[in-house]
C-alpha cells in the first residue's frame, strides 16, 4: 500500500488520509463542525483540544460593533412605549431612504420577519433564487407554499412570490436596482410580492431598492446587527407598503423590540459619521483579507465587504485544518468546495488566520505513512 503524501499549496497542506491530533474532532463529534453561523458550542464539541478563544470568522457580522451609548434606566425597567418604537421606525425610514414610517415594521431579527411573512399570504407558488439564506425557502415551505429553487430572477416567472437576497449570501452576487424594481412590478401586476433581502446591503447603499418601497409588490427586509456589529440585539426591519407594513406591524404585535434596542438601534441608525467611517473601514479590510486568501493559494470567487467566498477543492481539509486551530468559518453541504470568510478583528486573529493558512498552527490532521501488507 502506498504511502498518503500531501498536496501543499500557497502553505496550506492537504491531507488525503490523515490520523486525529489534540485539535482534531473526538469520535462521537460532527466530525466536519456545525453548518449554522455563530455555532461556537458545536465547533467546541468537534474541536475540543482547539486553542481558546475562539476566532469566529463564520457569520459575516462586523467584528467592530457600533459604540454603545447610554440607555435610560427606564428602558430596562418599563415596557417599551410607542413613542420609542415610533423613534426607531422613523430613524430607520431616513437611514434606509424610505419616505415614511408607516412603510417601516420593527421585528426581533430578520429571521423572525423571513418567519412571519409566508403568514401573511395564503399559500401560492414561491421561488427562492438560490443558492442562498436557506430560511427563506424553508419558512415558506413551513406556510404551506410550494417553493422552486430559481438560479436566478429570470428563471422565476409566473410565481405568487419572488425571493431575491441582494448582494446574495454567500457568493455575493448582486441585482441592479433597476432590474428589481421591473421585477416588482411584474409581481405587483399579478398580485404577488418580490422580496428583497438586504441583509448585507448597508455596505453600498447605491445598490438598494429600499428607498423604492412604497410601490406595489416590493417588500425588503433589512439586518440592523450585521452592519452594526450587534446581533445580540435582534432586530430585523421590514420596508414595504403601507398596507403590508401595517399587517406586520399587526402580526408582530406590541413590545416586539426591547426598550433598550429601541434606544442604541434609533441612536446608530441617525450616526452618518460613523457610518460613513464603517463603510470605508470594512473596505480596506475585506480588501485586507484577500491579500491573506491569495498569500495562501485560495481563490476568492465572491462575497461582500463583511465575507469572501473561496472556492477550492480542498476546502474540508481546510475547514479541518483551520477548525484545529480555533478558527471557525462557514462550509456549505451543498458545495463542499465552498468556504466564507468573515472578517478578523484584531491583530491577534489575523495572525492566527495567517498561521494556521501557512501552516503556523496544528493542523487538523496530519499525513500518515503506511506500509504494504
Amino acid at each position: 500500500m502506498a504511502e498518503d503524501k500531501p498536496a501543499t499549496k500557497g502553505g496550506f497542506t492537504n491531507t488525503v488520509r490523515a490520523q486525529p491530533q489534540d485539535g482534531a474532532p473526538q469520535d462521537g463529534a460532527p466530525q466536519d463542525g456545525p453548518l449554522h453561523g455563530g455555532d461556537l458550542d458545536g465547533a467546541r464539541a468537534a474541536f475540543p483540544g482547539a486553542p481558546q478563544p475562539w476566532v469566529d470568522l463564520s457569520t459575516g457580522i462586523n467584528p467592530w460593533p457600533y459604540p454603545l451609548p447610554p440607555v435610560a434606566a427606564e428602558a430596562w425597567t418599563r415596557l417599551p412605549g410607542r413613542g420609542a418604537e415610533a423613534a426607531l421606525r422613523q430613524a430607520a425610514a431616513d437611514g434606509y431612504g424610505a419616505r415614511s414610517a408607516e412603510l417601516v415594521a420593527a421585528a426581533s431579527g430578520s429571521q423572525a420577519l423571513i418567519q412571519l411573512l409566508p403568514r401573511l399570504r395564503p399559500p401560492g407558488r414561491v421561488a427562492v433564487c438560490g443558492p442562498t439564506y436557506a430560511e427563506h425557502a424553508r419558512c415558506w415551505a413551513l406556510a404551506g407554499h410550494t417553493v422552486i429553487d430559481a438560479k436566478g430572477p429570470e428563471a422565476a416567472d409566473g410565481v405568487d412570490v419572488l425571493v431575491v437576497v441582494n448582494p446574495n449570501n454567500p457568493d455575493g452576487r448582486r441585482v441592479a436596482p433597476e432590474r428589481l424594481l421591473d421585477l416588482a412590478d411584474r409581481q405587483a401586476a399579478r398580485g404577488g410580492w418580490l422580496v428583497v433581502d438586504e441583509a448585507f446591503a448597508d455596505t453600498r447603499p447605491d445598490g438598494s431598492v429600499a428607498p423604492f418601497v412604497g410601490r406595489p409588490g416590493l417588500v425588503v427586509l433589512r439586518s440592523f446587527g450585521k452592519f452594526f456589529g450587534l446581533a445580540g440585539l435582534r432586530l430585523g426591519i421590514a420596508l414595504a407598503a403601507a398596507d403590508v407594513a401595517a399587517a406586520l406591524r399587526a402580526a408582530i404585535g406590541p413590545w416586539a423590540v426591547s426598550g433598550p434596542g429601541l434606544s442604541i438601534a434609533t441612536a446608530a441608525l441617525g450616526d452618518h459619521g460613523w457610518i460613513a467611517a464603517t463603510r470605508a473601514r470594512l473596505a480596506r479590510e475585506a480588501a485586507e483579507l484577500d491579500r491573506t486568501l491569495d498569500a495562501a493559494g485560495l481563490r476568492v470567487v465572491g462575497g461582500t465587504e463583511l465575507f469572501r467566498l473561496v472556492e477550492d477543492a480542498r476546502a474540508p481539509a481546510l475547514y479541518r485544518t483551520l477548525g484545529a486551530a480555533g478558527i471557525l468559518v462557514r462550509r456549505f453541504d451543498h458545495r463542499p468546495d465552498w468556504l466564507r470568510f468573515g472578517l478578523p478583528g484584531t491583530p491577534a486573529e489575523k495572525e492566527r488566520l495567517r498561521g494556521a493558512l501557512s501552516g503556523g498552527c496544528p493542523a487538523a490532521f496530519q499525513p500518515v505513512e503506511t506500509s504494504a501488507s
